[in-house]
């Protein structure tokens, strides 16, 4: 009986019935992922995942429009460990690392004053750098390019001490900038157009571009009409504003001098440099500054020289200095040029041109002392050498030392030379295509929630740990650029950068950024502050962040939770507006994304409507 039984039920459950049974638990299980996933109502699991006062919403209450209107803190139930005063008005365009009163501490030779010197812990702010009152967003590119609005960089010492040169002119509420330099007057697009004729800059074989004392950066602002990206440098010194003004034009620039320091770039960086008149001491000290130039030029590349000493017979009594003097200083600056490799294109009235070899069995220089160091990109407060970079060896006399870039825009996609070298531990082709795929994928989730994004809103953008380059490539348009910032605590890849026609510098975070304030218009933090976890405090580099963005300005953030959830804390006591969302793939992935937007505000409190 009992066996009977026992047949009877288990024909009971056919197989049609166990098919029934087995279904519904499928869909009751996709079902609880699809609530999950963000796309449906259920969120309880993502809540539970975030305990730490994580906030799931999607961004769509922040709003990206410039207003400047002042906007009072808004109420929130999240705590805030610490609320940030503003500084004292006389902080407004305070620069941590070239402030001058520090700087007067220091030599004057080889220009170590005007070099970066950073407060030590103890000393700096910890306030909020207030904008200038009456500050306006500035306007949009290419208007940019040649208005600046007056109260947003209020020096105009330039008017005058450059008024024959048509640096800049002050009309009204605004600064013009009609194109002029000190060696262009009638503007940067005859200069330019000259230099066309040796340089090709119309092909795309020129993509990078190095201002030594850029002034206020119109060579690099006209540049960008032939695609080329300039990284222009001038020091902080009696010239006010210069690369304030550079960057409140959209042009690309930072605070920064041929010292005793090393230039913050990788070598064979850039296609071409330039010196217009930038009083730099060429021959002193056996050469070196232009040994300098000649690490960060690629095999190939030109460098420019117009100024003292060229054309030197036409000059020597405007410059107060005597024939055999000026003659000397430019037959040492031939030499020098031979010792780089350098071969001399062309000479003709204020403008002199020299073509670096693209390798050595191509040059015949006499003798040169070579640099010992095996690591040409270990740079960051290293002293500079009286030695020449070797150059990469080659098998033939017709191949590029380092490796032959493709011309722009190809060179943007292509597998740089670095890559494909094997150069950079950890960095395949294969892996530097993928990581492309990558953030094509996630700069199209920012663009689905910031929906001006990619627009001229935001001109002036800054990747803080850029990695591959994949984010600035991923938004390559006329319309902006971005600096790209390779931590000096992360790998290095800044070769890599340049290499696919991008700029960018190497930085230390836990210090101040080579910049004015309210210098960008987005920043981009990517795995930084898991990164910095235990180097320095979030504190101060969420700090510095608000210095250089502008008001109304936009930050993404991309980490961890835990580092997210105590950045927000943080944020929200600086007076910005902050909503974390799930990544692009769902809640169930542990990185996360917070979208921050730095309310209006200017010096002493007060509000300015329009």
């Amino acid at each position: 009986m009992a066996s009977k039984h026992h047949l009877s039920s288990s024909r009971g459950r056919s197989p049609v019935s166990i098919f029934i049974v087995l279904g519904l638990c499928c869909f009751f299980y996709l079902l609880g992922v699809w609530q999950r996933s963000g796309f449906g109502k259920g969120d309880g699991y993502a809540i539970e995942m975030n305990k730490q006062q994580f906030n799931c919403n999607v961004v769509s209450t922040l709003d990206f429009e410039p207003h400047h209107n002042y906007v009072p803190n808004s109420d929130s139930s999240e705590p805030v460990d610490k609320v940030f005063e503003p500084c004292d008005v006389r902080y407004t365009d305070y620069t941590p690392c070239q402030e001058q009163d520090r700087a007067m501490n220091f030599p004057r030779e080889n220009m170590i004053y005007r070099e970066r010197h950073c407060p030590p812990q103890e000393e700096k702010l910890h306030c909020l750098i207030p904008a200038p009152k009456g500050y306006t967003i500035p306007f949009p590119w290419p208007k940019s390019r040649d208005y600046v609005y007056y109260a947003n960089a209020p020096f105009k010492s330039l008017t005058v001490e450059k008024a024959n040169q048509n640096w800049v002119k002050f009309q009204g509420n605004v600064f013009k900038f009609p194109g002029g330099g000190t060696m262009f007057p009638q503007g940067a697009d005859a200069y330019i157009k000259e230099l066309a004729t040796v340089i090709p800059l119309s092909d795309g074989s020129i993509r990078t571009a190095l201002d030594t004392g850029c002034g206020v950066a119109s060579w690099g602002a006209y540049m960008l009409k032939r695609n080329v990206l300039t990284m222009s440098f001038a020091p902080r010194d009696n010239h006010e504003a210069q690369v304030q003004f550079a960057l409140e034009r959209g042009v690309p620039a930072i605070i920064g001098v041929l010292g005793s320091i090393k230039l913050a770039f990788p070598s064979r960086a850039f296609d071409v440099a330039q010196c217009s008149r930038c009083l730099i001491p060429w021959t002193a000290d056996g050469g070196i500054y232009l040994m300098e130039v000649d690490r960060v030029l690629r095999p190939g590349g030109y460098w420019i020289l117009s100024g003292p000493p060229i054309n030197w017979k036409t000059y020597y009594r405007t410059w107060k200095r005597t024939k055999e003097d000026l003659k000397a200083e430019q037959s040492r600056i031939e030499e020098l040029a031979e010792s780089l490799c350098w071969e001399k294109k062309y000479e003709k009235g204020d403008l002199a041109i020299w073509k670096k070899k693209i390798n050595t069995k191509s040059c015949k220089r006499k003798f040169a002392k070579f640099c010992e160091s095996l690591d040409a990109d270990d740079v960051w407060y290293k002293k500079m050498e009286g030695c020449v970079t070797p150059f990469p060896e080659v098998k033939s006399a017709n191949q590029v030392a380092g490796g032959e870039l493709k011309k722009f825009p190809a060179r943007l996609y292509e597998v740089p030379p670095r890559v494909a070298n094997g150069n950079v531990p950890g960095v395949t082709p294969e892996s530097y295509q993928e990581d492309n795929k990558l953030w094509k994928k996630r700069v199209n989730a920012y663009k689905r929630v910031i929906k001006l994004f990619g627009t001229n809103r935001y001109r002036n953008i800054m990747d803080m740990n850029a990695g591959l380059g994949g984010f600035a490539a991923a938004l390559e348009s006329s319309k902006l650029w971005v600096m790209n910032v390779v931590p000096t605590i992360a790998q290095n890849t800044l070769g890599i950068i340049y290499e696919r026609g991008l700029i960018g510098i190497y930085h230390d975070w836990c210090e101040g950024f080579s910049t004015y304030p309210r210098t960008y218009d987005l920043l981009h933090a990517s795995g930084l502050f898991s990164l910095y976890q235990d180097k320095c405090e979030f504190e101060d580099i969420l700090l510095e962040m608000d210095r250089i963005l502008r008001p109304e300005g936009t930050v993404i953030f991309r980490d961890e939770v835990d580092a997210l959830n105590k950045v927000s804390k943080i944020a929200r006591g600086m007076r910005w507006e902050t909503k974390m969302m799930d990544h692009e793939d769902g809640p169930l992935v542990p990185e996360k994304i917070l979208i921050a937007v730095k309310q209006y505000w200017v010096a002493n409190g007060t509000s300015t409507d329009e």
